[in-house]
């Protein structure tokens, strides 16, 4: 939100009011409180009739610092807050060298002297990080009124910005305007179903405003040298996170937050669904499934779209008796054929629903100030809201989820949670502008918990649309509702790099777009590129996403780009633990694998898929792809072709292929069942060896199919002309060089070392 008209003036109706010096500082061993007036105090009778601003600042982690500035202390906190789990108590320490107070965790400290203006300054590795200058602590009233606190952090020369959420405008965010506030906006405009207020730079650094409501940033967009981030309150609280890399930050950022849960790794296989408002029954699901089966495509999950329940009446999470007469026995007779089942949820209650009678006679449903329900006519009519921060109504939804738990349904898209009114009383007495954003969390959180009760840690697993702060905790989640051209494509891998890089481990989208039928060329195309992501479903709007209705070479294409998936299962399951243990997201921007390469900050239109695949997806007709490739030789998976970097490549490629290049001296390991996400990993598995220099070293890790464990382990060395390998594993395995057809050392079972000649 801007408060200024140009750089001398307010915009009109505004009084702004800034922290001008320390007055006073009140410090212990582990945390200082700094009392700042708002104007320069020259004698004692300047501390009369003006405000005096209030800034805390302590340490919840190593690592990491936390400022609360405040206005007026008195002023009722209603709640939600986020929850913190990874603070820990007094991890900063205090020191005082004359005017000077600073505080320092780990390598970060807060540096201020208080002889002089009000000045915060950030420093890390002896250098300045972002700092606090005149304009950056204060507090705002408007033309109606209301009251705004704000913080500013200054921005170096070349800075760039990057995160706040899964948002499709530019992946850089400076000279943006961003407000944090859940909205169904679809994929092509400002609005954003996930909004996180964590932004991180790349000056090694990020800043986590802990405010669940509105928080309004203006990123270099009303004063050009600062990020500015503002609330309707009286306190504001930002944490800064040093890295200094970015990998770093989110490793802190997740750890304080929350990190994502470990998704089960049958969900790494293709999915498929009815799609939205397509005309389905057994029949069509039977269809689709045998349809895959009989042209050799493998199918891991199917899921049930909204109309498995009845039209008027979504949820009452009562199957649709017309098209499906009996759910149970068709969902066993699916899972038979080794299937998982998917079913659409959201967290409304249509009037016509019986459970619309029964919420609001048990008072399960979210409120108006004067005691009716809260409804209206958008989605489903007469629709009501579950009152989530109700422990009873929470345990009611749930209790009908566990209902189709029972029925054979193994996880849920829990869809919507965005357009939440504020004008409504919530059960727990929540802020409910503060709720507004902050509902996703609950609903999802009350979902994920139900599944992990009922089907053990490590099989819980969402098809999320929403979420904020903390919301990675409960993978996986999708990119909405996109279009079905190549714009759309690419604007939704920027929105799936944005959650990246602001905590969130695993990402999704529809595959061939959602709204409008794609052309043969997107599906293709899609299909590639949705293989290739953390987690790949075939999902549209008004149309079927079966492959051969696009065409015969669709149907090719997407069985190649799934076998090529469940041969990656065991190195895409290794990711997902990074993502599990370190917050390292699956699909990664390239700036957060190479930081120092200036190249590398603005790139959009590719990623890194787990530590060692560049993936370039393309998005043009004729196949013409751009794309960036740093240092090094790297080595095209499909092909074998080689390139080497720092440059730029222009290359065209039919739909068989695509940029998919392995980093070098990378090591891949290759399932030899490409049938299956989920096999024994270890028994039989392709080793395959990327441009490996001499000198080069590399562990490879075959993780566990059923949690965060490993199963086999490889060390690989070089020495000249040979390649020396060791390993754990009791099972067979084998060594290929460079791409496909490659040259090949196959090792019988037991056998734990081996040297083999290093191609030339």
């Amino acid at each position: 939100m801007k408060f200024t008209d140009g750089y001398w003036l307010s915009r009109p109706g505004v009084t702004a009011r800034y922290a001008t010096e320390v007055a006073d500082v009140r410090a212990d061993e582990h945390r200082m409180t700094l009392y700042a007036p708002v104007k320069q105090v020259l004698s004692r009778g300047g501390t009369l009739n003006s405000p005096l601003l209030t800034v805390a600042c302590w340490s919840p982690a190593e690592g990491v610092i936390g400022v609360r500035a405040t206005h007026h202390a008195g002023s009722v906190r209603r709640g939600p807050e986020f929850a913190l789990p990874g603070a820990q108590p007094d991890a900063g320490k205090v020191h005082w060298d004359g005017a000077v107070v600073e505080l320092r965790s780990g390598e970060l400290s807060l540096r201020v002297d208080t002889s002089q203006p009000w000045h915060l300054e950030f420093t890390a590795d002896g250098r300045v990080l972002t700092s606090v200058g005149e304009r950056g602590t204060g507090f705002v009233t408007d033309a109606d009124g209301r009251h705004f606190m704000l913080g500013q952090l200054s921005l170096d020369v070349g800075e760039l910005v990057y995160g706040l959420g899964e948002r499709f405008t530019p992946f850089v965010k400076n000279g943006q305007v961003v407000d944090i506030w859940q909205a169904d906006g679809g994929t092509s405009s400002e609005q954003a179903y996930k909004n996180i207020p964590f932004h991180l730079t790349n000056r090694g650094y990020g800043v986590f405003v802990n405010h669940p409501g509105k928080v309004s940033y203006e990123v270099g967009s009303e004063s050009v040298g600062q990020v500015q981030f503002s609330v309707e309150d009286q306190s504001l609280e930002f944490f800064v996170v040093h890295g200094p890399s970015p990998k770093r930050i989110l490793e802190r950022y997740s750890a304080l937050t929350g990190r994502p849960a470990l998704p089960p790794a049958w969900a790494l296989g293709l999915w498929l669904t009815t799609s939205f408002t397509t005309d389905y029954d057994e029949v069509t699901v039977n269809r689709f499934v045998d349809g895959m089966a009989e042209r050799g495509i493998p199918l891991s999950v199917f899921h049930f779209d909204c109309f498995w329940m009845r039209a008027y009446q979504w949820c009452d999470f009562a199957w649709d008796s017309d098209t499906f007469p009996d759910p149970a026995g068709m969902l066993n007779r699916l899972k038979q054929q080794g299937l998982r089942i998917s079913a659409w949820i959201n967290p409304y209650i249509a009037q016509q629903s019986a459970m619309f009678e029964e919420g609001m006679r048990e008072g399960h449903l979210v409120r108006r100030p004067d005691g009716s329900v809260w409804q209206w006519d958008l989605w489903q009519p007469g629709m009501a809201l579950v009152d989530f921060t109700n422990p009873a109504a929470r345990d009611w939804y749930t209790g009908k989820l566990k209902t189709l738990l029972d029925q054979g349904v193994d996880c849920f898209k829990t869809d919507f949670g965005e357009r939440i009114p504020t004008d409504v009383v919530w059960h727990d007495g929540s802020d409910p502008e503060r709720m507004h954003n902050y509902y996703t969390h609950l609903y999802n959180q009350a979902v994920f918990d139900l599944l992990r009760t009922e089907r053990g840690e490590g099989e819980a697993l969402l098809f999320a649309r929403c979420a904020t702060a903390g919301g990675q905790q409960y993978p996986v989640h999708w990119g909405g509702d996109c279009e079905s051209h190549f714009k759309a494509m690419a604007e939704s891998l920027r929105g799936g790099l944005s959650l990246g890089l602001s905590g969130f481990g695993f990402w999704s989208h529809d595959i061939g777009g959602f709204e409008g039928t794609p052309t043969p060329a997107v599906f293709k195309r899609w299909v590639q590129f949705g293989l290739l992501s953390s987690h790949s479903r075939l999902h549209g709007s008004k149309s079927y996403r079966v492959p051969w209705d696009y065409g015969e070479e669709a149907v090719d294409v997407t069985r190649e780009f799934t076998l090529l998936k469940h041969r990656l299962a065991p190195y895409l399951q290794r990711a997902a633990q990074q993502a599990h243990t370190a917050g390292t997201p699956v699909m990664r921007a390239m700036v957060l694998e190479f930081p120092d390469d200036p190249a590398a900050a603005t790139l959009d239109r590719q990623y890194m898929l787990g530590d060692d695949l560049l993936v370039a997806p393309v998005f043009t007709d004729d196949g013409t792809v751009e794309y960036y490739v740093p240092d090094g030789t790297w080595t095209n998976v499909l092909t074998g072709a080689q390139v080497t970097g720092p440059r730029w490549v222009r290359e065209q490629h039919g739909f068989h292929t695509l940029p998919l290049l392995a980093r070098p001296n990378s090591v891949i390991p290759l399932a030899a069942d490409d049938q299956h996400p989920v096999s024994a990993w270890a028994d039989g598995v392709e080793l395959r060896v990327h441009a490996f220099a001499d000198g080069a070293e590399r562990t490879v890790v075959i993780p566990s199919t059923d949690g965060p464990g490993e199963t086999a382990r490889f060390h690989l060395r070089r020495r000249g002309g040979r390649l020396h390998v060791t390993t754990d594993s009791a099972q067979p395995w084998q060594l290929r060089f460079g791409g496909p057809d490659g040259t090949v050392h196959i090792q019988p079972a037991g056998t734990t070392e081996a040297d083999v000649p290093y191609p030339a």
